[in-house]
């Protein structure tokens, strides 16, 4: 009895490195026909250029043999950048158009000097439309994810509220949804980047806590989990 209760408090070990790229190369295979032939492709590549170096410059078969294992591990190293671009593909089509996807973007996807959160700030709960905020060196930046037609007027509101709350700290609407001129899922994090910087980093602090200490919960549209989908970082 004693050891069964020990066995049953230890947590289960997280996988290793090995099986969890096996994981990511396994649901990047099933969302993207054409990763495994590009995988392919990038591994044979280094390859024949490693053997063919091998053969026209060097005489010594210890030479040779450090050209293929050269050209082998470029291989391996070419076909693992492949798979993490594809798997970050594949994963941001997974959730895209779903309700809370923004959420779960700005949650594992800001880069440095963002803050934001995956609950958002407003929620229509008749077409599950939002509004996310996120506030950096480039100010506040509130992205709509939803139809312009039906996010329009929330955005409007929001920004007002942060006119009240915060003068003078600029404030940029981006459109995560179907119209042509949105910003793509995948793109929600350099298009946060590219803002021109306007605040310090004390500055960023102040607005973010002023602005928290306002906002009312709001619950998580019903669509996405931001806890268990994320896009995946390029395995290393």
């Amino acid at each position: 009895m004693a050891r069964t209760s020990s066995s049953a408090a230890t947590p289960a070990a997280e996988p290793g490195r090995i099986r969890q790229m096996w994981d990511v190369f396994q649901m990047t295979r099933k969302y993207d026909k054409q990763a495994l032939p590009l995988m392919i492709g990038g591994f044979l590549l280094p390859v024949v250029i490693g053997v063919v170096l091998a053969l026209l410059l060097s005489p010594g078969v210890l030479s040779r043999i450090l050209w293929i294992v050269a050209g082998v591990l470029g291989g391996v190293l070419l076909a693992t950048v492949i798979l993490g671009r594809r798997a970050e593909g594949a994963a941001y089509s997974q959730i895209n158009g779903q309700p809370g996807a923004v959420g779960a973007v700005l949650r594992s996807s800001l880069k440095r000097g963002w803050r934001g959160s995956e609950m958002p700030v407003a929620v229509n709960s008749k077409t599950r439309d939002a509004i996310y905020r996120a506030v950096g060196r480039g100010g506040v930046v509130l992205i709509s994810e939803g139809p312009k037609s039906r996010t329009g007027r929330m955005l409007d509101e929001e920004r007002r509220k942060i006119a009240r709350t915060v003068p003078n700290v600029a404030v940029t609407t981006l459109s995560v949804g179907p119209d042509v001129d949105s910003v793509p899922l995948r793109k929600v994090a350099s298009a946060l980047a590219k803002i021109k910087p306007s605040l310090t980093k004390s500055e960023v602090q102040a607005v973010d806590n002023r602005l928290s200490s306002l906002q009312a919960p709001m619950p998580i549209p019903k669509g996405v989990d931001p806890n268990r989908v994320r896009a995946p970082r390029q395995p290393r």
